[in-house]
């Protein structure tokens, strides 16, 4: 078993606008790094002590990862591509209010460029494995704990594939820096818990 706690990175510039990302690379914010440092020091009180952290290639979960790693004395995280934040397409740069005129519902929206949901939750489950199966091998016998900084739709996709759709509901957001706890057990998710949603 592989306690997992996933993290959304700290805010951004487009985030505080407002503006899709997506695989946009779009550097932290002075906010974000302080969400980043909170995120670590919450994470340094719990009494099981994590082994390692990783991260999207995105520069805002790279960031988040590394300033979280520094302060729990882990080593530089890992960079796992397949966790990078869906790809938007035609929508990336866009206010979310202008995505809605143009494009209708978040979730049923065509957009010309956009990566299809079940290919985001494929890759996603995918990059999980990848890392969960590198910290296995690394650590054993011994348990494993991994923090996993990432991005909100494919930390959606994985919490949703995790409680069969139930959470989170239609329409809530991952706040950033936000945590979400789940165990990884012969390569099955399920959430535990989760903070700041």
């Amino acid at each position: 078993m592989t306690h997992l706690t996933m993290i959304r990175h700290g805010q951004t510039d487009w985030n505080r606008d407002l503006r899709i990302q997506g695989s946009t690379d779009i550097p932290l914010n002075d906010t974000g790094r302080a969400q980043a440092r909170e995120a670590a020091q919450a994470l340094a009180l719990r009494p099981e002590a994590p082994t390692r952290v990783v991260s999207s290639d995105l520069s805002r979960a790279r960031e988040t990862a590394e300033i979280i790693a520094e302060i729990l004395d882990l080593e530089t995280p890992r960079v796992y591509p397949a966790l990078r934040e869906r790809a938007y397409g035609e929508a990336e740069g866009l206010e979310t209010a202008e995505f809605f005129q143009r494009f209708g519902d978040w979730h049923t929206a065509e957009v010309p460029g956009a990566e299809p949901w079940p290919e985001l939750r494929a890759r996603a489950l995918g990059g999980l494995a990848e890392a969960v199966a590198d910290i296995r091998r690394d650590t054993a016998p011994a348990p494993a704990s991994l923090i996993v900084v990432s991005h909100g739709a494919l930390i959606r996709e994985l919490l949703r594939h995790a409680t069969a759709g139930a959470f989170p509901p239609p329409g809530q957001r991952l706040p950033n820096a936000s945590a979400y706890d789940l165990r990884y057990e012969r390569e099955r998710l399920s959430l535990l818990s989760y903070a700041g949603a």
